[in-house]
This record gives C-alpha cells, structure tokens and sequence, in this order.
C-alpha cells in the first residue's frame, strides 16, 4: 500500500498567491509576549487581518539576530517562563480556534537541541506546523536537523545574508519552503533604508532558488512591502509588528475584555494596512 504524500502548507500558499499574483505577508511574532493566550488570540488577528503565514517566535535570553525590540518582548515573556514548548502549543491552540494558515517557528538552536531534536520536530508535526527557522544553523552543521525537518514533513528555512555569491548560491539551492532573505546588515529592527546591494542580492538569490523567496528585516510599512513586492514572492514583518504590541501591552493586559478587544484591533489593523497593494506577475 503506497502511501500518499501531503503537501506542505508552505508551498500551497505560494502556489494559490502565486496565480493571483499577490505577496504573501508573513508576521512574526514573539510568543508569551505578554502571555500565552494572548498570543494564540493576536495570531488570529493577524490572519484576520490578511497574513498568508505566521512565524511564531521562542523568546530567548541571547538573540544574536534580534534587536532591542524582539529583545524586549523576549525579556517580557521569559518573566513568565515562557519554553519551546509553551510556544509550540499555540500552533495547537490558534488551530483549535478555527485559524487556517501555516505556522512556521522560529527557534534558536540550543532549545530545540536541549528539549532533542527527533522530539523537537515531532512536536512541530503534532502542532500542525509546517516550516522551521533556526537562525543560529550554519549550512554546514544542519544536516542532522534538515533529515529530520524532511522526515517529518517539515521545511527547514534558510536564512541567507548578503555574502559571497557562491555562499548564496548554495544556500539558495537547497532550500525548502522559501528562502529568507535578509535584507540589511546587523540585527533586526525598523529602518528607514536597506542595504545599497539588496537588489542585486536578490536577483542572485532567485537565480539558484527553485522556491519562492521573501524579505525580512527592516520591513515596517507598506511602501516596504511595495518596494520589495515585484522582486520576491513574500515579506516578513517583525520587529514592527512587536513593538506594536508592546505598546498596546496596557490594553492587552487589560482584565477588561473591551479594552482587551481594543488592543487586539490596534494590532490587527497594523498589520492589515501592511498588505502591499501591487501586484507582480
């Protein structure tokens, strides 16, 4: 009896956005921040505000690749020992509350190789996700957890930087899901100006990647989103989206469920006003 293959969520996405000719807008945000539930709630706004995808971040206590923003928000859920699995577990949750788009995590290494990774990435499959980001996994030290991601159905996804073009060419051609492009030096946060090389960098990166390929980094508004909307196939909001919550913190952790909704909707509305208006083909 053979047995029948599904596809990952990921790559359906992209093939639906792809017909349409829209960019898909993936948020990220830190769970626990300010609390688990309120997390499961903001990853329902934020499909109802339009995103195609959502990377649920692990806050951790040295996030060599976030700013002061996600370090923040990170500092606030760790208050509450927040763990790898707590985060995992709003996948879960925000599916049991009726939200249909792929969960990709994005974890440092060192939790997922402390809680195992064959436990690790069965986890992800039993939450129902679809993609993993590990920052800190060189090319060269991923095989053992690309094997691993493959058996369970899960696309491993690449970060890569502008480098060498040999460099970005062999991350590019292995990639799974999508590639995430990186789209400014140093940490992550809002800016107002990208790197100068970014639209030649992205051209290689097409060029070796037979998957989609979207930006992050920096990306803070919808003239970003539209600026990068007919050179990649996706853009990865973070540091915005959190530091919106973080200033909606007073309502969200209001005992009031009105005040609670309003913030919700501040956030949702963020997030909605994100979505780029063009179209690419």
């Amino acid at each position: 009896m053979s047995t029948v293959t599904v596809p990952n969520a990921i790559d359906t996405v992209f093939a639906e956005l792809k017909a349409r000719g829209e960019t898909a807008l993936i948020p990220f945000m830190t769970m626990g921040d300010p609390d688990l539930d309120t997390s499961v709630s903001l990853v329902q706004a934020a499909e109802a505000a339009g995103a195609h995808m959502i990377e649920l971040g692990v806050p951790y206590s040295d996030p060599l690749a976030d700013g002061p923003v996600i370090q923040r928000a990170s500092e606030r859920a760790l208050k509450n020992r927040i763990s790898l699995t707590d985060c995992i577990s709003v996948a879960s949750k925000a599916r049991a509350r009726g939200v249909q788009m792929p969960f990709i995590l994005f974890s440092y290494f060192n939790p997922a190789l402390q809680l195992g990774l064959e436990t690790f990435f069965g986890l992800l499959k039993d939450n129902g996700f679809s993609g993993v980001i590990i920052p800190d996994l060189p090319l060269e030290e991923d095989a053992e957890a690309r094997a691993l991601a493959e058996a369970h159905g899960i696309h491993l996804i690449p970060l890569v930087a502008p480098t060498s073009e040999a460099r970005v060419e062999r991350i590019a051609a292995q990639a799974k899901g999508f590639v995430y492009c990186v789209s400014s030096l140093g940490v992550t946060g809002v800016r107002s100006t990208f790197h100068e090389g970014i639209d030649a960098f992205l051209s290689t990166v097409r060029r070796s990647a037979s998957v989609p390929i979207c930006v992050g980094f920096g990306i803070s508004s919808r003239e970003h989103a539209e600026r990068f909307a007919g050179q990649c196939d996706g853009v990865i909001v973070g540091s915005a989206i959190v530091r919106q919550v973080e200033e909606a913190l007073p309502l969200l952790t209001s005992s009031d469920a009105t005040e609670k909704a309003r913030g919700l909707a501040a956030v949702q509305q963020f997030i909605a006003d994100l979505k780029p208006r063009a179209t690419h083909s």
